[in-house]
């Protein structure tokens, strides 16, 4: 399994690359260091990482009503991590190259 699993694109990180536009987020392994993250960016995306900053989260339970009753479930735990891109260097998710 690879360091990267996905880029994070929701709302609140799209506001915060906005602000600050050499910063993105991704959904990393558990088990994975902030230079093993910086090295797979950085060969990832021929960019030049300057600062990796993590996050663990932990799963929480779910549980939702249904016809045959109430169903109990956990959202997994994940790790995050924000990434600090060098001044001008930018990544493009959603090119086709």
């Amino acid at each position: 399994m690879g360091i990267i699993i996905k880029p994070v694109i929701t709302e609140k990180q799209t506001v915060m690359t906005e602000k600050m536009p050499n910063r993105y987020g991704f959904r990393v392994s558990p088990g994975a260091n902030k230079l093993e993250i910086k090295e797979a960016i950085e060969n990832m995306y021929s960019v030049t990482v300057e600062d990796v900053n993590t996050m663990n989260y932990s799963g929480k339970q779910k549980s939702r009503y249904t016809k045959s009753g109430v169903i109990h479930g956990r959202q997994a735990s994940f790790k995050k991590a924000i990434v600090t891109l060098k001044k001008g260097d930018t990544i493009d998710f959603f090119s086709n190259t």
